[in-house]
This record gives C-alpha cells, sequence and structure tokens, in this order.
C-alpha cells in the first residue's frame, strides 16, 4: 500500500465515522448539536463574570471575558424563541463559537458532550420543528428517539436579532 492508498483508506474511515458534533441542552425538551469545526470552547461561568448591558434585546445577556477578549454572551434558547434560561442560576454553560471571525458566547442549558453524526443523518427540519427555528438550522438528527436540533453557527451569528444596522 503506498502513501496515496493510506490517505484514501483514511480519509473513507473519517467518512465512515461522521463529523464531529457538541451535544447539548436548549431546555428541558429540546437536544441540539453543533459542528465542531464552528465550536472554540465549551466553559462554566459564573453569572457574575457576564456583565449586562442596557438597552439591548432581551437574548443578549451581556458582555464577557474569554481569552482577553470581551465577546457577546447569547441567551440561545431566548434567541430561538424557546424557554429562556433560568436567571436564578450561579453558573453559565457557554459554548463560544467563531463564524465568519466573529466570537460569540451562547449560554444554554445544559452541556452533554461530543458526538460523531454523518451527513446523510441530517434530515430536513421543515415539519418537524417550529418555522421559527427553521433559519437557524441546518436540519434535524433522530438520534435514539431523540430529534436533535443541528444548529448552523453562521445563521446564529448573522441572525437580525443581533445586528443593529
Amino acid at each position: 500500500m503506498n502513501n496515496t492508498n493510506v490517505i484514501l483508506a483514511e480519509k473513507t474511515l473519517q467518512n465512515h465515522l461522521g463529523d464531529g458534533y457538541l451535544k447539548f441542552q436548549l431546555n428541558q425538551q429540546t437536544s441540539a448539536i453543533l459542528a465542531m469545526n464552528h465550536t472554540q470552547e465549551a466553559v462554566i461561568l459564573p453569572v457574575e463574570a457576564i456583565t449586562p448591558m442596557p438597552n439591548m434585546p432581551g437574548c443578549i445577556l451581556g458582555l464577557m471575558n474569554w481569552r482577553s477578549r470581551i465577546i457577546w454572551a447569547i441567551d440561545l434558547p431566548r434567541m430561538l424563541n424557546l424557554e429562556a434560561i433560568d436567571t436564578r442560576r450561579q453558573q453559565y454553560n457557554v459554548i463560544v463559537i467563531k463564524a465568519e471571525s466573529l466570537l460569540l458566547g451562547l449560554v444554554v442549558q445544559e452541556i452533554k458532550g461530543t458526538t460523531k453524526i454523518l451527513v446523510d443523518e441530517i434530515h430536513s427540519p421543515i415539519g418537524q420543528v417550529a418555522s421559527s427555528l427553521v433559519p437557524y438550522l441546518r436540519g434535524c438528527v433522530v438520534q435514539q428517539e431523540e430529534i436533535l436540533l443541528a444548529l448552523d453557527a453562521q445563521a446564529i451569528v448573522q441572525s437580525s436579532i443581533l445586528r443593529s444596522d
């Protein structure tokens, strides 16, 4: 076997295993995944680490310091018109994403870990979820009798809710 065959065999094996995704809970009823290539880090922060800013949309919790950079922290369930994060919490679970060179901190209920999903397993979300969610999705995945929302990081970053122009 030469180097070309080894590379092709590795690529086939990687494709067979699927792409990496971060799995998390948006709220009690809704699970979601986000492609690892957009995920920078998952962190747990004390509530005081996010500084509220006045006159912002309700889904924007405030500003946070991530690795000496100041980024916006977003209540992702609220942005998606789902049940908002409980503000009586002591800590926030934050997923830092990067899309189009923009960084955002997405606050979610619980981070569950990583999973591998084949591209073929992601199906159209139309008819499966509320139409208000569709612009933020790449699709849905049915896994062990559970529907996972496959979120689109670029659509979240480009959301009109987050832009003031």
